[in-house]
């Protein structure tokens, strides 16, 4: 059994990006694992201004959401983001919140995975490439950390325009296989 952290990007309501995560979060409790699923709507999160304080002290001095949600993520074995993608990169509150992560590299961190999910309105295989680079850019900074797998589902525009599609079953099954 695995404790798995997924942190949902959209702040939309009914987001094609929340249903695919919620198939992924589906498998891996049919797998048994722990899940805890965190979502960025109504959470406050501050820009990082790079005072590298949380270097020495482990933790960021700022009093939001981010200091919370660093801790989760710290004490998880697996790390799943969910975002839309917006202009071929993750959304801008997923980007924030990775900036704010920069307390856990001081501290012992318990993740060794990461999964990335990710819908758009572009179908093409390559439109998730520039989130997978933000992920790995992150990913690489852990030692023994890697980036397991990521999914694409494209061709999704209004809320819930992936539901019944074929490919939320690779979800599934990638949060089963955990």
């Amino acid at each position: 059994m695995k404790k798995v952290v997924i942190i949902k990007t959209s702040l939309r309501n009914n987001s094609n990006s929340d249903i695919l995560a919620d198939e992924f979060i589906r498998g891996a409790n049919d797998a048994n694992n722990e899940i805890q699923v965190i979502s960025l709507k109504n959470k406050k999160i501050n820009f990082c201004i790079g005072c590298l304080s949380c270097q020495k002290t482990k933790k960021c001095f700022m009093g939001d959401d981010a200091i919370d949600i660093a801790d989760k993520v710290c004490n998880a074995d697996v790390v799943v983001w969910a975002t839309p993608i917006y202009y071929y990169s993750v959304s801008g509150q997923m980007k924030t919140l990775i900036d704010r992560m920069n307390s856990l590299y001081a501290r012992d961190y318990k993740f060794r995975e990461v999964y990335l999910l990710a819908t758009s309105a572009e179908a093409e295989e390559e439109t998730i490439n520039g989130a997978i680079k933000e992920v790995e850019g992150w990913v690489s900074c852990f030692n023994n950390v890697i980036l397991k797998n990521h999914l694409l589902i494209g061709d999704v525009n209004s809320p819930k325009d992936i539901l019944n599609n074929p490919n939320l079953v690779k979800a599934y099954n990638m949060g089963k296989e955990l």
